[in-house]
């Protein structure tokens, strides 16, 4: 299967929330018990070392509506959830949570949820949580991992309808790049191989760019290419990827001692 945004190791398992909220109406149902006003949400404990300076400065101006006290513990738990994300994403979901109980209707801290909740494979949290976040008005480009999120939901069609859409026509540069990937392998879900390569080479490949997206553009094309039986190509691509890979992040050298 083609490589795709969440990596070649990370396995589609929808997790299922318990957000259950209490009914309101009905014969003999007793009102919920109301929380205190001085109660804080709860929460795992922040690090000592954590500082809400950490946090980026855009983000920190989208906290100033909030009172001091609670932009301080929601920028430490966004700083926290973000230094997580790799080596423990279900702890980074729990900070962003905590910070999301604090601040529900900023878009920044939604977006953190989001982005947590995607590390985890919790396709359909990540989706709600990124389209809150577009609504309240977040500018970060956003439509690839949502498209990935509807492939996560088993929804490929979706994905393909969301990268033929007159958002995606206004991506550039790396945005434009993480959405292909994302189409072509939504391509290869459905069993469109052609039409998935055909994605990942339109524009045509610089194999001379570096960093972590074109790592993993090259990787999906050398996927793509070893699905259609061009075993020498693939192995040309995943060395290209393997180069771009400045940080590390694909198995690019693995699959070229696989192939060599």
């Amino acid at each position: 299967m083609v490589d795709d945004r969440r990596g070649r190791s990370s396995e589609r398992r929808p997790r299922s929330g318990s957000n259950g909220v209490p009914r309101r109406s009905g014969p003999g149902r007793a009102r919920p018990a109301q929380p205190q006003a001085d109660a804080a949400p709860a929460g795992p404990p922040i690090p000592a070392d954590i500082e809400a300076r950490q946090l980026a400065p855009d983000v920190r101006r989208e906290l100033t509506t909030l009172d001091r006290a609670t932009a301080d513990a929601v920028a430490r738990h966004l700083v926290a959830a973000g230094g997580l994300l790799d080596e423990d994403p279900e702890a980074a979901l729990s900070h962003a949570r905590a910070a999301r109980a604090r601040a529900s209707r900023i878009a920044a801290v939604r977006e953190a949820v989001g982005i947590a909740a995607y590390h985890c494979g919790d396709w359909g949290q990540a989706l709600a949580e990124f389209r809150a976040a577009r609504r309240m008005g977040s500018k970060s480009p956003l439509l690839a991992l949502i498209a990935d999120c509807e492939r996560g939901l088993g929804r490929p069609q979706r994905a393909i309808d969301l990268a033929r859409g007159p958002e995606a026509a206004e991506l550039t540069g790396d945005d434009a790049d993480e959405l292909r990937i994302v189409a072509a392998g939504a391509r290869a879900d459905l069993g469109q191989l052609d039409q998935a390569l055909t994605v990942l080479s339109t524009p045509q490949l610089d194999p001379t760019r570096t960093g972590s997206t074109a790592a993993r553009l090259f990787y999906a094309y050398a996927e793509t290419l070893l699905a259609l039986g061009r075993g020498e190509e693939a192995l040309q691509w995943f060395l290209r990827s393997a180069a771009a890979d400045i940080e590390g992040i694909t198995d690019a050298e693995d699959r070229v001692s696989e192939l060599g």
